[in-house]
């Protein structure tokens, strides 16, 4: 019988389509940017490829891991893909029952996570970088900001201020001179709890503090994207690849007082502050080889072709030498 593609992952590719519509993840700005590393070997077809594949995990990488399955199953007919993206903490758990080969995340697992899912198999999982993010600091189009450093983002969002910056709650606070929006409140948009990106954020920019009450917890990366492109005084976080023509990234300063754009040469080269890498984790015990599917899978991922798609959803790709070292964890 000729396999179809499941619902969730037709579900995923109509709401990627919608988002394209409307100015969509940072695809055309990053086509015309960034190139693949001319060395990133092409994937090579292998035989007896069939049967069905399950993600679940990472809202940051739901739109990915979609192209990603509907790209292998053009490769392989036989394939049934079913990708769901309700955040990262999702995805040790369905790793762990057994409901998912593939446990997409957009920050490393946890300790706890690790222990229980070495409790259920007796081993570690193993983690397989699939792509580069510049975590993102979004405001509206219109917003006349241009740079914040990192205490100013932490006085933004948290309540802690643990990088000890008073609270800054309006557009002048956080210095912008222009008078129609100096005294304009800000307003906070931000991921839950399940949310990698969430968790991300807060032990990288706030310094493991508490987010303010006013943050506006969004199930989604795209809904946070939206949430600021529809409000002009907002402010939120995701990974670069949900950048859309409503909003604008803005430029963030470390600990060397130098702002930087989250553009692909400054997370190669380290100055953008919030980058980092996005994983899937899977089981694979070790000295056995790992299951067909999964294996061709995270080898298409790591392909010329697999990290094309990474630059067409707006995130950042893999050198040869970083996919080189991917693939040897697969052996």
């Amino acid at each position: 019988m000729k396999a179809t593609l499941s619902y969730r992952l037709r579900q995923s590719l109509a709401g990627a389509g919608a988002l394209l519509a409307l100015g969509a993840p940072g695809a055309l700005w990053a086509q015309a940017q960034i190139q693949v590393d001319p060395s990133l070997k092409p994937y090579t077809k292998v035989e007896g490829v069939a049967g069905n594949l399950n993600s679940v995990g990472s809202d940051t990488l739901n739109n990915l891991m979609t192209f990603w399955a509907e790209a292998f199953r053009k490769v392989y007919p036989n394939v049934n893909v079913g990708v769901e993206g309700k955040g990262s903490s999702t995805a040790p758990p369905a790793l762990i029952a057994g409901t998912a080969q593939l446990g997409p995340m957009s920050r490393a697992m946890k300790k706890t996570e690790i222990t229980e899912f070495e409790g259920t198999y007796g081993y570690k999982p193993t983690q397989v970088t699939v792509s580069l993010d510049s975590l993102a600091v979004f405001v509206n189009k219109d917003n006349p900001l241009q740079s914040l450093n990192l205490a100013q983002v932490d006085a933004i969002f948290s309540k802690t201020s643990k990088r000890r910056l008073a609270s800054i709650g309006t557009w002048g606070s956080a210095g912008v001179t222009d008078a129609e929006w100096a005294s304009r409140p800000i307003s906070l948009y931000g991921r839950n709890s399940a949310s990698g990106t969430y968790g991300f954020f807060k032990e990288q920019v706030l310094s493991k503090g508490d987010f303010k009450d006013t943050v506006k917890e969004q199930p989604g990366s795209s809904s946070v994207v939206m949430g600021i492109t529809e409000d002009k005084n907002g402010i939120g976080y995701s990974g670069i690849g949900y950048r859309t023509s409503g909003i604008k990234a803005l430029s963030i300063a470390g600990d060397d007082g130098v702002a930087y754009e989250p553009s692909y040469e400054n997370v190669k080269l380290g100055k953008y502050p919030i980058w980092r890498p996005l994983y899937v984790y899977v089981a694979r015990k070790p000295g056995k080889p790992m299951d067909l599917l999964t294996r061709e899978f995270l080898k298409f991922v790591l392909s010329k072709e697999g990290q094309e798609i990474v630059i067409k959803d707006g995130f950042y790709p893999l050198s040869a030498e970083q996919a080189a070292k991917q693939l040897g964890a697969l052996e």
